[in-house]
């Protein structure tokens, strides 16, 4: 291969499996690094109906998801209502995920390799990528490797662990058509059990300057015991997120000279809900566009004016989101109270989970609602809620 010309994409995840395929198809030379290629990568594994109607190849692949319904959402006291999704979201198993992105990338010319990057050396047009076993030139390199790759920090810096969430989680046979999220008190972050095709994925989340990932785990099993899912035949995995902060998401600098990163080594992931696979695949061609234009540097105006304004705007929210209050309880018990006694909030809701409703508006939204809201609430409730003064 010449390398004046060659793209390197050190990752074989979403985010590279699509920007490879993108820019393949377009007559690119591609080459894909990855030690694992398809794996069971720890996560919920959920795509929004925002993903799957922007990427459309999703919802005609002939392999294997679970399409859910409905939604539990218990409270960090415990309360608990089931919310039904106007927008159902498909459960991909990451495996299968991985294994169909990276056959579209190689039927549409891309070369994958199987192998584990250790060092990649050079400047902006002239790279040397070496694996154990081979050195291979490339013209530009993509970084899609997740949030913890060594090259992030060769090329930019690495992730302050204030902008990393630490997870932890079980693989567990069996499965259903509702997902479920379990709030925590003080956890930046959430218990989850996504329910895929034959087995659940069930995992927590918390910022890791925060909690260790001992007291994650026993928060986890506590919460899996009390379901009744059983832990003999499960397999326990632990991953590490990006969950960056709105001042880290203004100052991230995601392409240079000859280099982009996507996906989580970017840091492109929602900072409430941790869905990162939407912006996996969009950065991923939002990059590819960049670099089929000739103008790679034009990939950060291009996720400046598509997505970033989101997640900044998500991340603002996060710390009233967690551990804010509201009508003089926690914000995350008068959720689940709204949405149990209110249809314009459970609408709201499924809105937000869905992607069809972001950040921003938000606030206009909710203030427009929200009498209506509150007058559903509390005709509903009646007396069985206190307001405590605030």
């Amino acid at each position: 291969m010449d390398p004046a010309d060659l793209i390197a994409v050190i990752g074989g995840g979403p985010a590279g499996a699509l920007a490879a395929e993108i820019l393949a198809r377009h007559g690119k030379k591609v080459v894909v690094f990855d030690e694992k290629l398809a794996w069971e990568k720890p996560c919920g594994g959920g795509i929004t109906q925002k993903a799957l109607n922007q990427y459309e190849f999703l919802k005609d692949a002939a392999i294997e998801r679970n399409m859910v319904g409905t939604c539990e959402f218990i409270s960090p006291a415990g309360r608990r209502t089931t919310v039904p999704l106007n927008q159902p979201i498909a459960i991909f198993s990451r495996r299968v995920l991985n294994g169909m992105l990276l056959e579209r990338a190689r039927a549409a010319g891309a070369e994958l390799r199987c192998e584990r990057v250790v060092n990649i050396a050079g400047s902006g047009g002239n790279f040397s990528v070496r694996t154990p076993s081979t050195s291979l030139q490339a013209a530009f390199v993509v970084i899609a490797a997740g949030a913890r790759n060594p090259f992030r920090a060769q090329f930019y810096e690495p992730f302050a662990a204030s902008d990393l969430m630490a997870t932890v989680g079980y693989y567990i046979p069996g499965s259903s058509s509702s997902l479920q999220v379990r709030f925590v008190k003080g956890l930046d972050g959430y218990i989850w059990t996504f329910p895929r095709r034959d087995h659940y994925s069930a995992g927590i989340c918390g910022r890791m300057t925060e909690v260790p990932t001992s007291e994650l785990r026993r928060h986890l099993e506590r919460f899996l015991a009390e379901e009744k899912l059983p832990l003999d035949e499960a397999r326990i995995y632990a991953h590490v997120l990006p969950a960056p902060r709105a001042s880290t998401l203004r100052s991230i600098q995601p392409v240079g000279d000859g280099w982009a990163m996507i996906g989580d080594a970017a840091g492109y992931v929602d900072p409430i809900t941790g869905e990162g696979l939407y912006y996996a695949l969009r950065s991923a061609d939002l990059l590819a566009q960049a670099l089929l234009a000739d103008r790679p540097e034009s990939y950060r105006d291009l996720v400046e004016r598509d997505f970033l304004p989101e997640l900044i705007e998500g991340a603002q929210y996060a710390e009233r989101f967690y551990h804010g209050t509201f009508l003089g309880e926690h914000i995350l018990e008068r959720i689940v109270q709204f949405a149990e006694e209110s249809e314009r909030f459970r609408l709201l809701l499924c809105d937000l989970f869905s992607g069809a409703q972001g950040y921003i508006g938000l606030r206009a939204r909710a203030s427009r609602t929200l009498p209506r809201m509150l007058r559903e609430f509390v005709i509903s409730v009646g007396g069985r809620y206190s307001f405590k003064s605030a």
